[in-house]
């Protein structure tokens, strides 16, 4: 039984991964076509007032938008197996290096966010599972409910208004411009390079910024974790295995930290891949909520230029960060808990 449960991890990795092909490129392909079938002309509406006609011809060419639709696919999906995913209409520059430049930010409001989500709504969800229709479940649930209904920009203008003051947090930007300035690029996410430089001030200046923009999008993922925790609790609370551990004299609370919690745990790390996803959606709104200078920020700017080739590029990565994320907790997933592969 051991022997097969271990040989068919390999073949569900291999399942899992060739599936993502198709996912891919169905992926590609709605990007792609949702894009083109917009109204107007890309170029004209980035570049309209910047150039005359000839020289937007030329560059309409330049991009091979006089080509048949077909072959602009072809193009489209050879160069992103290149990873060339284009470049801006506005300054021609690589989509890579708008990526490199600002996704970092991004990234780091995302897993902060990510973290906060997971210390605030696992406990609370345990305690809510632990003491079933109490007043602190009431109240616990109440607070899921409410984390993820309202509105990011909402929840947002909130803790600026109520929060920031008092606790002397910054309400806009990623870090003061003196830090920002000081700070020696190591790897283009300020939140590691300032760890990296070593300065306490610049460390909590990048941390205070972080503070109401992360608390923000991680309350958007909060109340799942809260929802799957206290389900997954009651579930395991009421298997024979604890009630068996119950009757040979456990302690209550042994119990549900030795067998219920760590088996709450496992649809947790089953959602993570979407709700990963979720929160780099969330982060748009969330960039623009904070001014935070992350890659959503600046898909928004893209959008309000109509920069068509920087909005594709960008779609397009998001997309595929999002499904192979998803590939990986798959794979983790199916090594905690062997029923998966099956």
């Amino acid at each position: 039984m051991t022997r097969s449960a271990s040989g068919s991890l390999p073949r569900y990795i291999l399942q899992r991964t060739l599936l993502v092909i198709p996912m891919i490129w169905v992926i590609l392909t709605l990007v792609f076509f949702v894009l083109r079938v917009a109204p107007g002309d890309p170029v004209s509406a980035a570049l309209g007032g910047k150039l005359d006609d000839e020289a937007l011809d030329q560059r309409r060419a330049a991009l091979g938008f006089d080509r048949p639709l077909i072959e602009q696919y072809w193009d489209y999906l050879s160069s992103v197996a290149r990873l060339d995913f284009g470049t801006t209409f506005s300054d021609n520059q690589s989509v890579l290096h708008v990526v490199r430049d600002n996704g970092g930010a991004t990234l780091s409001l995302t897993i902060v966010a990510f973290i906060i989500a997971l210390m605030v709504g696992v406990p609370l969800g345990l305690v809510a599972g632990r003491y079933r229709d109490s007043l602190p479940d009431v109240l616990i649930r109440l607070f899921g409910i409410l984390s993820y209904a309202a509105p990011i920009f909402f929840v947002g203008f909130l803790l600026q208004a109520y929060l920031a003051k008092p606790l002397g947090l910054p309400t806009s930007g990623m870090a003061t411009p003196q830090t920002i300035f000081n700070v020696e690029e190591h790897t283009h996410i300020l939140l590691i390079d300032v760890f990296l430089n070593g300065n306490s001030i610049y460390i909590e200046d990048v941390l205070k910024h972080l503070i109401l923009p992360a608390t923000t999008l991680g309350l958007l993922i909060c109340g799942v974790f809260i929802r799957l925790v206290r389900v997954n609790i009651l579930q395991t609370m009421q298997s024979d295995y604890v009630e068996a551990a119950e009757a040979r004299g456990l302690a209550r609370r042994k119990v549900t930290w030795r067998h219920a919690f760590r088996n709450a745990l496992v649809p947790v790390i089953t959602v993570i891949g979407l709700q990963f996803a979720l929160l780099l959606g969330g982060a748009v709104l969330t960039e623009s909520t904070f001014n935070w200078p992350g890659l959503g920020q600046k898909l928004v700017d893209y959008i309000n230029d109509r920069d068509y080739g920087a909005v594709q590029g960008i779609i397009t990565i998001f997309a595929v960060a999002v499904v192979l994320i998803s590939l990986l907790v798959d794979i983790v997933n199916a090594l905690i808990d062997p029923r998966v592969r099956y």
